[in-house]
């Protein structure tokens, strides 16, 4: 039997366990990737470790959050970044450089390679040929120090691709289709792995496209082959020599296959307020809309920014619509000065933004009142604009601009004829926007430059024989990690400040509930099912921590929450009979007796509900070093514990 791509670069790469579908599996690490909003955290984290110079074959450093400056906070921990990543030996991709992902496609992703990122999009490298995966802060840290990384050796969902896309129809329909067959939680513990005769015919933005919006389906990652479309792709920007064939055995078996001929999607839109509530345009029709943003690690390529301007060409963005449009590098902006995109966009009417995430992570361009906006994003969920009742739909470039000149949703088929887009056979290259780290015998010689909204790591203790606390929160199914802790121009600032940032915990479902879990002093959480989908923000898990909660109980878990509550020394469990959440309110105490011993003897974990007098079952399903990490108070005590 043949092996999946998947299964192959895994192989190589795997350091513990074996290749058992369900058994936990440590992977070494080649590159790490980092951006502002949670690596002001990684790296106070890898300092706390004690590791004087970064083991991997490449770790990056990205400004591309945080970057609007309206107060000292985010240019003090850029500052940070930059000083850390300077002494330690990290390449260091200044503001106004680009996207993190948009970016480390272009310059640094390498087929057949593995990278870990603390942002839930890092699979946007699997358009190479990447093992790309989405993490906490504390685990690239850990693999920065030369750590292994740990996952659930993954099922192995194959995506049959058949045809070609019809003029119009994006890469962003096929994964929007993706979506609408598997839902946001159809991907938990697999990996999608894209073959058949359709792979040829989309170029590595597209790929990008789709593998990057794959985190919306809870994947563990989305990975396309590595084929003479890579290499067309690397040779244009001057990287040729990294790039190597990889694809799937063709007797490779898969655990699941799905059939999508390109030839038969039409434009689709995910409506409010998740990214799987897709329908076509025609269904959803002529709706008048508000505000267009288009740009984002998803779409934010050159080649998106070719079929923008040439739908805004002549015309004028309507007088009813707001435009902004954000390139996703420096590069891409500077291609599209040289090719006359830009002028094109600005006379049209639209507002051109840095090249950073903006709009897509509540940076500013937030919709009016219950303002219809049509995105290009990856994300809609509730208040993630920056506008609680903002009505975000997320669309294809094409569908984004032929709207935003219409005023309503249209169908960009209805645009005329389709040009063929050609990427260049040479990009523009220029990395003087990237710092280099100094030599390791220099190292002693650089300060590293801390301002004052940069607070130590929350300390976590070990866990304790009994766990007895009060439900301080009750909530429901497909809670996000925007839920948990909010994002956005007023709260990313406070990203390196737990303190600070804890006020604002769980803000969109409960005001109170800070205040609330603070006077508790500590006190359990009771959640439904996927919780904590979404961004992989570590500070989901460790506002929480802070805040003195000590188990999370759900239905079930987003594989990256549930493994940053565990980073974080958060006892993540899940009902074994669902109907017992339904039992329990909040303020009812929560008694887990014996739980170290429970949870070494076994999946199965009793506990009672005091206040109402009944026992329950939950499903502690950890593995040995989990369990041991649990034990220890989260992964760092458990690290220094290794290193002693």
């Amino acid at each position: 039997m043949g092996l999946t791509l998947t299964e192959k670069i895994l192989s190589a790469h795997l350091v513990e366990g074996e290749m058992v579908k369900g058994s936990e599996i440590g992977i070494r690490i080649d590159q790490t990737l980092t951006q502002d909003a949670t690596g002001t955290m990684a790296y106070l984290e890898f300092e706390a470790m004690g590791v004087p110079r970064v083991k991997t074959e490449r770790s990056v450093a990205y400004i591309d959050h945080n970057t609007l400056q309206s107060g000292f906070e985010n240019a003090d921990d850029h500052r940070f970044i930059g000083s850390i990543a300077k002494k330690h030996g990290i390449y260091f991709s200044r503001p106004g450089n680009g996207i993190c992902h948009q970016v480390h496609l272009e310059r640094f992703g390498i087929p057949g390679k593995t990278l870990i990122g603390s942002d839930s999009h890092t699979p946007t490298g699997g358009g190479i040929g990447m093992i790309a995966i989405g993490a906490g802060g504390m685990d690239v840290a850990v693999a920065m120090g030369g750590g292994t990384y740990y996952i659930t050796c993954p099922k192995i969902v194959n995506v049959r691709l058949s045809g070609k896309l019809q003029p119009w129809v994006s890469a962003k329909d096929v994964i929007l289709a993706v979506l609408k067959k598997l839902s946001v939680k159809g991907g938990v513990g697999k990996v999608i792995e894209y073959t058949g005769d359709g792979v040829k015919t989309l170029s590595v933005p597209e790929r990008a496209t789709i593998t990057n919006m794959g985190a919306e389906l809870g994947a563990t990652t989305s990975i396309f082959p590595s084929d003479d479309v890579t290499l067309a792709f690397l040779k244009a920007q001057g990287r040729e020599d990294v790039w190597i064939p990889l694809c799937a055995d063709n007797d490779a078996e898969y655990d699941e296959v799905i059939n999508i001929d390109l030839s038969g999607l039409v434009p689709l839109a995910a409506c409010p307020h998740s990214p799987d509530n897709v329908k076509s345009v025609s269904e959803i029709g002529a709706m008048k809309i508000d505000q267009v943003c288009i740009g984002s690690c998803t779409n934010s390529s050159l080649l998106d920014m070719m079929k923008v301007a040439h739908i805004l060409k002549g015309k004028t963005v309507h007088p009813d619509v707001s435009l902004a449009i954000a390139p996703g590098s420096k590069q891409v902006l500077t291609m599209m000065a040289e090719l006359g995109l830009l002028e094109i966009m600005i006379d049209a009417g639209a507002r051109i933004l840095e090249s950073a995430c903006g709009p897509c992570i509540g940076m500013g361009q937030s919709p009016n009142s219950a303002g219809i906006s049509l995105r290009t994003f990856n994300r809609n969920f509730e208040g993630r604009s920056g506008t609680k009742d903002g009505q975000i739909y997320l669309v294809s470039p094409e569908l984004a601009a032929i709207s935003a000149i219409k005023g309503v949703l249209t169908d960009p088929r209805t645009v005329g004829e389709m040009p063929e887009f050609k990427l260049p056979e040479k990009f523009k290259i220029n990395d003087n926007m990237i710092a280099l780290p100094v030599d390791e015998k220099d190292m002693d010689s650089v300060e590293i430059l801390r301002g004052p909204n940069i607070k130590p790591f929350p300390v976590s203790k070990p866990m304790p024989d009994k766990i007895c606390a009060a439900v301080s929160l009750k909530v429901g199914d497909n809670i996000t990690t925007d839920h948990i802790m909010p994002a956005g121009a007023k709260i990313l600032p406070l990203r390196s400040n737990i303190p600070k940032i804890s006020e604002y915990c769980f803000a969109v479902c409960d005001e109170k509930f800070h205040d609330r879990a603070l006077e508790m002093g500590k006190s359990v959480i009771i959640g439904g099912s996927n919780y904590g989908q979404g961004s992989s923000r570590e500070h989901a898990a460790l506002a929480p921590l802070y805040l003195g909660v000590k188990a999370v109980i759900t239905k079930s878990f987003a594989r990256i929450h549930m493994a940053n509550l565990i980073n974080a020394g958060i006892v993540p469990l899940v009902f074994k009979n669902e109907a017992d959440y339904d039992r329990i309110g909040e303020g009812d105490e929560i008694v887990i007796d014996d739980i170290i011993n429970q949870i070494k003897n076994g999946a199965l974990i009793i506990a009672e509900n005091k206040t109402k007098s009944f026992t329950f079952e939950l499903i502690g399903d950890f593995s040995d070093r989990q369990k041991n990490m649990l034990y220890a108070g989260g992964l760092l005590n458990y690290t220094k514990e290794q290193n002693n």
